[in-house]
């Protein structure tokens, strides 16, 4: 007769264990000798043995007890179940791992090849990092409700980035964050954004060219609340000096 430091040692289980498996059921609790000792007989080691197996090849501890007095078909038919139940959680966490690999790749994890082809050239033109990373949130928000429109205006706003004086406009509304709200330069920014907007963008029906539509939203765009007085300012020269286009039309 062992005792029940005995019984896990032989099995080859910690004793936390085997009185786990009393509390659920799973292994009968003999009674205690004079000396108050639980005593286990060899029923009690094949049993441990039994339920230890089946514990470790997967099988939930709630599906063991009726494992442990099943018939050979029965047997088999609950092992195939469980079996399958894992394969579809081993598919699982393999999607799962291929999703967290792709964390590697950063941004790709939550955007479309053309948007994240996009915040390279703009790594690679020298943009800042806060820039970059309200146009990321920007995208990913646009992304998630409508993956293919993002994909093809990110393409075409990397493709308005081969323009040297989008180019140039753009860079300077990233520099121009940190601006003094009445800085002089923004007025002559905002003159130039807004020629560049009639220049390269159709005017609407009614004949005007309104900062609804044209280029110089692009080069403003970032995450609603990530503006300073000195974009405030810029966006609403913009509009003014848009606005007064569309009168003088």
């Amino acid at each position: 007769m062992l005792t029940i430091g005995q019984l896990a040692d032989y099995v080859g289980v910690t004793v936390r264990a085997v009185r786990h498996y009393h509390q659920r059921g799973l292994l009968p609790e003999p009674e205690r000798d004079a000396s108050g000792y639980r005593r286990y007989g060899a029923q009690a080691v094949v049993d441990l043995i039994r339920i230890k197996t089946l514990a470790d090849a997967g099988v939930p501890l709630a599906r063991i007890q009726a494992l442990l007095s099943a018939e050979p078909e029965q047997f088999a038919q609950a092992i195939a179940q469980i079996d399958r139940a894992l394969r579809k959680r081993i598919r699982d966490l393999e999607q799962q791992r291929h999703r967290i690999a792709e964390l590697a790749a950063g941004d790709r994890l939550f955007l479309p090849d053309e948007v994240v082809a996009l915040l390279d050239e703009l790594r690679r033109l020298g943009v800042t990092q806060r820039t970059l990373d309200m146009e990321r949130d920007g995208w990913i928000l646009l992304a998630a409700r409508s993956p293919g429109q993002a994909a093809r205006w990110a393409d075409d706003k990397r493709s308005g980035l081969a323009d040297p004086e989008f180019r140039r406009l753009y860079l300077a509304c990233d520099q121009a964050f940190g601006w003094d709200p009445d800085d002089p330069r923004l007025d002559d920014l905002a003159d130039a954004m807004v020629a560049f907007a009639a220049r390269h963008r159709p005017a609407r029906p009614d004949g005007g060219a309104t900062l609804d539509d044209p280029v110089a939203v692009d080069l403003l765009s970032a995450q609603p609340g990530g503006t300073t007085p000195a974009w405030q300012r810029l966006l609403r020269l913009t509009s003014e000096k848009s606005q007064a286009i569309t009168g003088a039309r």
